[in-house]
């Protein structure tokens, strides 16, 4: 039974059995690299070189190096899968994943909205339900209007549609609001 852990305990770490040297007790590789990983250490060192690993683990701190094994085995894992890419070709993968989902979820609320404001045109009484608009506040100076140029456009049809499903229409919305006919994008009433 001793010599079953004495020699567990002796067997070398997964870098050292495929750099074909013994194992040192104060071998840097030992912790980052376990015997049952050998894949781990020969993506490693394919990719970065068993020197240069030792010393990028050897200018770390301690508490730094584990982090820096398991960057390196990733981005070597996956120069491995990808040679031309890497990591960089997974990244930008799942971000064009990730831009599809939003396109996805912006077209599904979109959706949502639209069939909320058929439900709730159909379902309301006739007449007015909401309090009338607050007063307009000053005119903008024309320093803002200036510095915001092109932000205000004018309503398309979607949001005309938009607009009338929450109670208001595009000729009763507030003559402040920027996308009004009568107003002169540079402060003025026309």
């Amino acid at each position: 039974m001793a010599s079953s852990s004495s020699s567990s305990y002796n067997s070398p770490c997964a870098a050292c059995k495929f750099l074909r040297r013994k194992c040192m007790s104060g071998c840097i590789f030992a912790p980052y690299f376990p015997p049952e990983e050998p894949q781990k250490f020969a993506n490693v060192h394919k990719i970065f070189g068993a020197s240069n690993v030792t010393k990028l683990l050897n200018d770390l701190l301690p508490h730094q190096r584990e982090d820096a094994v398991n960057s390196l085995a990733y981005e070597a894992e996956a120069r491995v899968r990808d040679p031309v890419y890497g990591c960089v070709g997974a990244i930008s993968y799942l971000q064009r994943q990730v831009q599809r989902l939003q396109k996805e979820l912006d077209a599904a609320n979109a959706d949502l909205l639209r069939f909320a404001c058929q439900h709730d045109i159909s379902s309301t009484p006739p007449g007015p339900t909401l309090p009338p608009p607050p007063p307009p506040p000053p005119a903008p100076s024309r320093t803002a209007v200036d510095e915001f140029g092109s932000f205000y456009q004018p309503l398309d049809q979607s949001d005309n549609n938009i607009a009338s499903c929450v109670g208001n229409s595009y000729s009763t919305f507030p003559s402040f609001l920027p996308w009004n006919e009568n107003i002169d994008p540079r402060g003025g009433v026309d």
